[in-house]
């Protein structure tokens, strides 16, 4: 469930390959799996794709982190095919977060997650060798399925960006096609509806009917040789509970994934796990990442994070990025939703969604529930080391000077609140480790910590972190540490609405300084605001961990630019540390001409990332009833610099809250 808006934002990143990991969760992979892999290699400066390669068949992982292959394939358009064996290691942490080395490439590692099904879906987003790819692998089911166990309402996506003989990701094909498998040979007759790239959004419709057969718990899956959008044999592996589908052509290098619907509207909430493909007019990018679905009526929310590979052309380089987002959706029927950019189809009790792109935005994309984890002790959970302000999910990772709230169970014996500035020597008998340095505590409690991640810490490296309570160890959990992590603080503290912005008086402003931009008091074209956050990054002059920001100002190192839904401003006038604050930043930044007057997107991004999901009210020019409140303030630059005493409340936080949800 993507849902998020479509960004050209270009950056670098350096997340190291296959470095030191978590393996406790290498049990997740265990047993005899069916798996595919597509790659598609950039080859020239208008996207046109080189080469293309399918992998393939079975891999077996024995639970300690090695694999074997074997009775596998490849297809590659430069090589043509062959059989593919091997073998290679993989590490998987308690969340399922880890890393797979490639079957086909060899020295690069798929990134991603294994699902609450022990399904693994990923990418290798870390390449350096120009290409974007998707992978998934599910255990065999026994008994293995047979044409009677194919059953019920299906409906499955695919996308494929060579069938047209074209070599060019702008004459991709995406489409939705629904299946009805007797149990016997026939998959049904229907309509199959998509996009073809190139031609905007444009619909394409194939009518079809089509018969399958069972081999090794495969379907094989055959379809007109003539259709516009799907055609030809097609192997369809399954999950365990038999409701989810993945597969495509065995002579080509197509991807597609299906899940059997229900009859009645599906339950969605809590931590799920993404990975996919998105080709953009011929630009293409795949991801991984996490989201959170808040429960409750529709339209429901998601707060989401990707890590993102682009490699749109070789004059446009590969860039890696780590995206943070939020959405909406609302499901009808038995499990759908469309919006302007893509088709969700939830089934399985909810437990899995597939999405299809709408022209010209193509992609596919699945969606997995993540387990539930508990523990006994000290526990911090694996899932919820969270961003303080964003409430991004765990697979964002940390950044240096980031508040972050590490969630779990017995992890103090009672509520405290450290004075500024925060200790790094405890807090309640309780002290965190952040790659093995000690992190400033500002607030623990049984079930939450709210820390700073120490300037020190090595960005691009994984990181251990762990909790001491009154001398009981936690459990260890790992985190990547990237450059930045922006999140800002909202009003509702829960990672989504408007952001907790105050006028500062500058410019074109009319509302008092100091006071929080709200929809009866928006920002204006042109006045200058201050957003409190927190995650960007090393700061210069240094301050030693858990001190306050200086009166003198301690600006970010990283260069930090701000956009409002899609429209860029001037460089920001001040970004870093509030004075007077430990773990919250402060970014002055002046609103743009040519928005829309309303809620716009705040979007920030860094070297290594991008957020957009806190939203500010714009009006084009002050209204009445803010001009006859306020009077225009004339303060130097230098003196709005200034934190909300107000957002003290706001970083605490203080009642342990369900991911994204309320109190």
């Amino acid at each position: 469930m993507k849902f998020t808006r479509f960004s050209l934002l270009v950056v670098a990143a350096a997340m190291a390959q296959a470095q030191t990991w978590d393996t406790s969760g290498n049990n997740l992979l265990n047993g005899k799996y069916y798996f595919r892999q597509v790659y598609y290699l950039i080859g020239d400066q208008y996207g046109d794709l080189s080469r293309a390669i399918a992998a393939y068949g079975n891999i077996t992982f024995d639970g300690a982190g090695h694999y074997t292959i074997s009775g596998g394939v490849y297809v590659d358009s430069s090589v043509g095919e062959a059989a593919l064996t091997g073998s290679g290691t993989y590490s998987i942490a308690a969340s399922g977060y880890g890393f797979i080395s490639s079957p086909y490439v060899t020295g690069d590692v798929v990134y991603g997650l294994v699902s609450n099904q022990g399904i693994f879906v990923g990418s290798s987003t870390e390449t350096t060798y120009g290409y974007n790819d998707m992978m998934i692998a599910a255990p065999e089911a026994s008994p293995a399925p047979t044409a009677a166990s194919f059953t019920g309402s299906w409906v499955c996506a695919g996308l494929d960006l060579t069938s047209l003989g074209e070599g060019n990701p702008s004459y991709a094909l995406s489409y939705i096609m629904p299946l009805s498998p007797n149990g016997t040979t026939s998959l049904g007759s229907g309509i199959v509806s998509g996009y073809l790239g190139g031609n905007g959004t444009t619909v394409t419709t194939q009518n079809f009917s089509a018969t399958y057969s069972f081999s090794n718990g495969a379907a094989v899956a055959s379809f007109p040789n003539n259709g516009t959008l799907v055609a030809g044999q097609k192997y369809f592996y399954f999950s365990k509970d038999g409701n989810f589908l993945f597969g495509g052509a065995p002579n080509s290098f197509d991807m597609i994934v299906g899940v059997k619907t229900g009859t009645s509207l599906p339950t969605v909430s809590g931590l799920y796990y993404q990975a996919g493909i998105d080709d953009f007019e011929g630009q293409l990018d795949t991801y991984y990442g996490s989201e959170y679905v808040i429960a409750g009526a529709a339209p429901q929310t998601i707060l989401g994070h990707q890590r993102v590979n682009f490699f749109g052309d070789i004059s446009g380089y590969g860039s890696l990025y780590d995206s943070t987002y939020s959405g909406t959706f609302s499901l009808i029927g038995n499990g759908t939703f469309t919006s302007t950019a893509e088709r969700l189809i939830v089934g399985d009790g909810g437990a899995v969604g597939i999405i299809s792109g709408v022209g010209p935005s193509l992609g596919i994309s699945v969606v997995l529930q993540a387990p539930t984890l508990s523990g006994s002790g000290v526990f911090v959970d694996p899932t919820r080391v969270q961003n303080s302000a964003s409430d991004a999910p765990f697979t964002a990772g940390i950044a240096p000077g980031e508040l972050l709230t590490l969630y779990g169970s017995g992890l103090a014996s009672a509520v405290t609140v450290a004075g500024i500035p925060f200790p790094t020597t405890g807090l309640g008998g309780v002290q965190v480790t952040i790659g093995g340095l000690p992190a400033a505590i500002y607030y623990v409690s049984p079930t939450q910590i709210s820390a700073i991640v120490p300037y020190g810490v090595t960005v691009g490296s994984a990181v251990q972190i762990q909790v001491t309570n009154n001398g009981a160890l936690s459990n260890i959990v790992w985190a990547y540490v990237g450059a930045t992590a922006p999140g800002v603080f909202t009003q509702n503290q829960n990672g989504t609405g408007f952001g907790e912005i105050e006028h500062l008086g500058i410019g074109n402003s009319v509302a008092p300084a100091g006071t929080v931009v709200t929809t009866a008091s928006p920002a204006v074209i042109g006045e200058t605001l201050a957003v409190y956050l927190t995650g960007l990054g090393t700061v210069s002059p240094a301050i030693s961990d858990g001190s306050p920001g200086p009166a003198s100002l301690s600006s970010a190192t990283n260069t930090i630019s701000v956009d409002f839904s899609g429209t860029a401003a001037a460089a920001p006038s001040f970004a870093g540390l509030a004075p007077g604050f430990s773990g919250l930043y402060q970014l002055n930044v002046t609103v743009p001409t040519g928005l829309t007057a309303g809620a716009n997107f705040l979007d920030i991004a860094g070297p290594d990332s991008y957020m957009s999901y806190a939203l500010v009210p714009i009006a084009l020019t002050a209204t009445t009833s803010t001009a006859a409140s306020a009077e225009v303030k004339t303060a130097p630059e230098a003196a709005p610099i200034r934190a909300n005493p107000k957002l003290r409340q706001v970083v605490i936080k203080a009642t342990p809250r369900v991911p994204g949800g309320g109190k």
